[in-house]
């Protein structure tokens, strides 16, 4: 965590790379900031911090016209830790409490309400409901600059109860209501894409995520063209398709063709990680040059672990892909998707995206007959599939990984590698290092050659254990490396 001094130094140089960690309220105007503000720097005893912009609006603080503290990139702390509270956090995010309410977020979580929202508040200076609800006015004030919808249907399409709690929101947030924050009206009918900008720390090697994830991709459900990655998405409410580029400045490009207007935090949160765009690469950078990979890292800025906008589907392709080439993958995945994959809507259908990904129930449903795989592989699949189906598996947003590791090596055919995979992607664990992975493997012996001094086994273990909790980025800039050396 940062002092205080440490935070006020970041607001005074205009650091950008703390945007989101941390927002600076000054006691003098009534309104908070994000670090990186270009408004005038306040006198130190005029500031107080909070780690939140519920926390902030709570404690009677409005938000920045200017800086927009509310389109800051999100903290990397909700991924890195594993507890309760970061559990929460990823969970509200993902729009669970608009759909389940606060009772049904701690029952997800094993916990009553009441205890949840005392260690939530204890931590984060606001209530799961108040964390909630800044997600609802982010959703909705991204409604309202870049469609032409009504603002009542806003209201309820950003999970608000009534208008009068939409308008006394905002008000609260922003000194201004709905009406006023829209501008000239001319966003896009609801109906058509949305053009959001998606906001992240830089560096970032967009071109390695682009190829990372065009040898994985599946047709009818992935496609890759004109530097955009494009994907459907099931979500609560209906299916989506999200195409993503790189924009102008430190922001992605990201269009939404959404079946329910109610899914759009949802959607977004699930760009976010796919991309990894709330990561911290100057912590990443320092942390792997600590431990003395200066010249690795180097050749390598701005590398992100991309995850996955649908878990459970992660989970699946990565099972049935053991043991054999991504190519050959790739041709099992698009007979299920062809076989099974439930057709999109043709109003949400782009260049070569036109289904979902099955269900795990419907994959469960499959016929071992017809799976063009090794009995072993087979069972596997059905193994993981019925559990997850059950729910006896969970690997969502709000999951506790430790135990999500542990049932997925409790079944047959999971080893440590499969595991690790889903637990890095699925998951968005930034702290996995796959040993036994082949690429990995050549990776460290190819270092050699590239400049980087060779270690043995033990150094090597002594440098794992200095560069946690990034070791999902010192995996990924091996991958890199290694596909580097053999171009």
């Amino acid at each position: 965590m940062l002092t205080t001094d440490q935070c006020y130094q970041a607001v005074a140089s205009r650091d950008r790379r703390f945007d989101g960690m941390f927002f600076t309220a000054v006691r003098t105007t009534g309104i908070f900031c994000r670090p990186s503000c270009p408004a005038r720097t306040p006198r130190r005893e005029n500031v107080e911090f909070f780690s939140t912009a519920a926390a902030a609006a709570e404690a009677g603080f409005r938000a920045c016209r200017r800086c927009r503290p509310d389109a800051s990139p999100n903290s990397p702390d909700w991924d890195t830790r594993g507890d309760v509270v970061a559990r929460a956090v990823r969970l509200i995010r993902d729009g669970l409490i608009d759909r389940a309410g606060v009772e049904g977020l701690a029952a997800e979580l094993g916990y009553s309400s009441r205890q949840l929202s005392r260690l939530v508040r204890a931590e984060l200076g606001a209530g799961p409901l108040s964390l909630a609800r800044t997600e609802r006015v982010r959703t909705a004030r991204t409604l309202i600059e870049v469609t032409a919808m009504p603002l009542s249907d806003i209201a309820f399409a950003a999970g608000f109860a009534s208008i009068r709690q939409f308008n006394d929101t905002f008000r609260e947030m922003y000194s201004l209501s709905p009406r006023q924050l829209r501008t000239s009206g001319t966003g896009e009918p609801a109906a058509d894409e949305l053009v959001l900008r998606l906001a992240y720390r830089p560096p970032l090697d967009f071109e390695y995520l682009l190829d990372y994830l065009r040898v994985r991709a599946v047709n009818g459900i992935e496609s890759l063209a004109g530097g955009a990655y494009t994907r459907s998405m099931r979500l609560a409410h209906g299916p989506a398709v999200v195409t993503l580029r790189r924009g102008e400045g430190d922001f992605v490009e990201c269009r939404l063709r959404l079946a329910d207007t109610r899914d759009l935090g949802s959607a977004v949160a699930r760009a976010r990680r796919l991309l990894d765009l709330d990561a911290d690469p100057a912590a990443v950078e320092a942390t792997l040059r600590a431990a003395g990979l200066g010249s690795l890292v180097a050749s390598h800025p701005g590398i992100r672990s991309p995850g996955h906008s649908d878990p459970v589907e992660l989970a699946l392709r990565t099972v049935l892909g053991q043991q054999i080439s991504l190519a050959a993958a790739r041709t099992h995945l698009q007979r299920l998707v062809a076989g099974s994959g439930e057709l999109l809507p043709p109003e949400l259908r782009a260049a070569g995206v036109d289904r979902l990904f099955p269900t795990a129930a419907t994959i469960a449903a499959v016929p071992a007959e017809d799976w063009a795989l090794p009995a072993a592989r087979i069972r596997t699949i059905h193994a993981l599939s019925t559990s997850l189906a059950e729910g006896s598996l969970d690997l969502g947003a709000g999951s506790d990984r430790s135990d999500a590791d542990r049932r997925l090596l409790a079944l047959p055919g999971i080893g440590p590698w499969s595991s690790g995979y889903i637990r890095m992607r699925a998951l968005g664990d930034p702290d996995v290092f796959l040993a036994s992975d082949l690429g990995v493997k050549k990776a460290l012996t190819e270092i050699d050659a590239s400049g980087v001094r060779a270690r043995g086994d033990e150094e090597w273990a002594d440098v794992l254990s200095a560069v946690s909790p990034w070791r999902s980025y010192l995996t990924h800039i091996l991958w890199a490396h290694h596909s580097k050396t053999t171009r």
